[in-house]
């Protein structure tokens, strides 16, 4: 099966849940990811390099100055010249961005598949196009999985076949953050005790939460890991003990994360933080650390809900848990809860019950196919036959 990605997140950025279902559909399918277009060429072309075996990372190179509706129809020929180089003529469509619709709408796959993963419509300098977009999407979608309950519960209505996928974990690996490891040299002469983020540094931030923590208890240093986007730099808070230790590979994270003694999620309570399913909660909990998170939904249930994570309403709470959270650091109990909740959290068990769905999508496809090709086709009429073999149409 050959699959083709549009995603608003470049393949590089940070590894999350497309890179986690992308490399296990490149193990058995072969996958092009097309990221959104760079305006820096002379001339449109694609850049193409090999991610992982079998999957490509495709980047339209565009014309500068191109409007939007014109480098919608240029990527639809790169596209289309792309499937034709490669004699790819069966293909499922894979939307992260339902913007990548304005230049894909012509197509005819096997199946489309819409991974809703965030309202992304919410999200600061969002295009005013996409609920339209998006509403397209479900329109011609044959199945649409979500990234967690709450956006579930927000979408199950706008379409007959939407099917709920919350963030899952590679749990052996993060788990090795509970054994000794080298300890990363940007971070080992940071003192202790540690609270540790990791992830996108952006607007679903709380930033004056991260203040206010670093200025009530200076003697707790707070590590944030990850790259910083859409927030002006006077708005980030600075301190002695607030570190930003930047974007690290994802091989490298179980090495930071065993130096901390607690996680946070110190998310903002707005709109671009509604419906969201923070991949870093279950990763946090392999790795054995105390979780502290504001009140986000798919992090109360179940994680909250379960006693794995602790929620906090205000500042002052938040601070109380995080104390809570080195005072049970090493606590057996509370590991034991949270193993046993990780225990039916898998990305392997996740692409497997999506590949499942997919499969009998591109049956159902392939089945009409069939009955339709078996169809006797009633003969042109005489004139037409005689004006097609003469070419006078």
């Amino acid at each position: 099966m050959n699959v083709v990605v549009f995603s608003h997140l470049r393949w590089d950025f940070v590894f999350q849940r497309p890179q986690h279902l992308m490399t296990r559909c490149a193990k058995s399918h072969q996958v092009l990811y097309w990221e959104e277009p760079i305006f820096d060429a002379s001339h449109s072309f694609l850049e193409l390099r090999e991610a992982t075996i079998n999957l490509e990372v495709v980047v339209p190179h565009l014309a500068v100055g191109l409007s939007e509706t014109e480098s919608h129809q240029v990527q639809a020929l790169l596209l289309k010249d792309l499937l034709a180089a490669r004699q790819i003529v069966q293909y499922v469509l894979w939307y992260y961005t339902p913007m990548a619709i304005a230049f894909t709408r012509d197509l005819e796959p096997q199946a489309i598949i819409y991974d809703c993963m965030d309202e992304l419509s919410l999200f600061k300098d969002a295009h005013p196009g996409l609920v339209e977009a998006e509403a397209e999407l479900f329109s011609r979608a044959n199945l649409v999985f979500t990234g967690g309950r709450s956006l579930y519960e927000s979408k199950k209505h706008q379409h007959r076949s939407v099917h709920c996928f919350p963030s899952s974990i590679d749990r052996a690996f993060f788990a090795s953050a509970r054994r000794p490891q080298v300890e990363p040299e940007d971070q080992s002469s940071i003192p202790r005790p540690r609270l540790g983020y990791c992830g996108v540094i952006d607007e679903r931030m709380d930033l004056t939460l991260v203040s206010t923590l670093a200025a009530a208890r200076p003697e707790w240093h707070i590590v944030m890991v990850g790259p910083v986007v859409k927030i002006d730099q006077k708005d980030v808070p600075i301190g002695p003990n607030i570190h930003y230790l930047g974007p690290k590979p994802y091989s490298e994270l179980p090495a930071y994360l065993a130096g901390w003694e607690v996680g946070l999620l110190p998310f903002a309570l707005n709109d671009s933080t509604r419906f969201i399913s923070p991949t870093k909660t279950p990763e946090y909990l392999a790795a054995g650390l105390s979780v502290v998170s504001t009140a986000i939904r798919d992090v109360e249930t179940p994680y909250g809900a379960k006693g794995v994570v602790s929620i906090a309403g205000s500042p002052a709470e938040f601070i109380s848990a995080i104390e809570r959270g080195l005072r049970t650091r090493s606590s057996v109990k509370r590991l034991e809860k949270a193993d046993k909740l990780l225990a039916q959290c898998s990305w392997d068990l996740t692409w497997s019950q999506m590949m499942k769905l997919i499969y009998a999508s591109v049956a159902t496809f392939e089945s009409r196919i069939t009955v339709h090709a078996a169809i006797p086709k009633k003969p042109a009429p005489a004139a037409f036959t005689m004006a097609a073999e003469t070419g006078t149409i």
